[in-house]
């Protein structure tokens, strides 16, 4: 039985946590393709590393072939990149993900899953310094 409140992807607390891990694993592996099983083929992300990166002005892109080029770029220009996970808040639906960088800098990633519990939206948000 599922516990109460996170009836939409069928996760408990722990998965969720679980969840987290694996992304901030994936992420620390500097895998592309790992990364980019946890998402959905339609996945959207919302980052100011878009528009830093000149894809975009809007900070948006869509779709894996996207987000692949976005993040091949990314992971290009940070060779250092590690993610320390901080802590973890769960909706029903989602999960926000807060965690420190290579750079101490701390930032909440947003990232909404889908039934089959693969990420079909992100927003990376970060502290104002």
């Amino acid at each position: 039985m599922r516990p109460a409140g996170y009836p939409l992807v069928g996760m408990t607390v722990q998965a969720y946590q679980a969840f987290a891990r694996q992304w901030i694993d994936a992420w620390n592996s500097r895998d592309l393709d790992r990364v980019l099983d946890l998402y959905d083929d339609g996945a959207e992300m919302v980052s100011a590393g878009v528009v830093r990166l000149e894809i975009n002005t809007e900070g948006r892109v869509a779709g894996k072939a996207q987000l692949r080029a976005y993040w091949s770029q990314a992971l290009e220009k940070l060779p250092n990149l590690r993610f320390e996970l901080l802590d973890v808040s769960v909706s029903p639906d989602s999960i926000v993900v807060r965690y420190r960088n290579e750079r101490g800098q701390t930032i909440c990633e947003y990232l909404r899953l889908n039934g089959a519990g693969r990420i079909i939206q992100g927003s990376a948000n970060h502290v104002l310094a």
